[in-house]
């Protein structure tokens, strides 16, 4: 029952979606909406969707791919989120709508995203590395005695 009423409301809004759209003066040419709605079907099943299997192949071969593929994910994220305003031409004709440096701060967030996955990577390998330090080193001290008492009494 739940999933008719969610169903019907997602009905519903498409249908006022379409009623802005079209109805209350929003679009001149609906041409115009049909070419766009086809040339992001065509950019996402000729470009996009390749390049994230492709991507997502080499992954696979990777022993850390579980905080490469977040990061990626992440940083697709940003980059929808940030592409309406680095591909806006010119300054904003009101410069209180945009007024950040988007590009700047874009590649700030990628470079945290980028950060972060590294830390992923590099700090379990290198807290391992630390604490298995001190036992090589007793283990090679340990083994530099024994052999000092076994060449001992050899030369008695």
């Amino acid at each position: 029952m739940l999933r008719f009423v969610v169903g019907a409301v997602g009905v519903a809004v498409m249908g006022f979606g379409a009623w802005l759209l079209f109805g209350a003066g929003g679009v001149r040419d609906p041409w115009e909406v049909v070419v766009w709605l086809g040339g992001a079907i065509v950019l996402h099943d000729g470009l996009i969707a390749p390049l994230v299997l492709a991507v997502g192949f080499v992954l696979a071969a990777l022993p850390a791919r579980g905080a490469l593929r977040a990061a990626l994910i992440v940083c697709g994220a940003l980059t929808l989120i940030a592409l309406p305003p680095l591909l806006r031409p010119g300054a904003p004709t009101n410069p209180s709508a945009l007024p950040l440096d988007y590009l700047r701060n874009w590649l700030v967030a990628l470079g945290v995203v980028a950060a972060l996955a590294a830390a992923v990577l590099i700090l379990p390998r290198a807290a391992r590395a630390l604490a298995a330090w001190p036992v090589r080193r007793r283990s090679r001290r340990e083994g530099a005695r024994v052999n000092s008492d076994e060449d001992a009494g050899d030369g008695r």
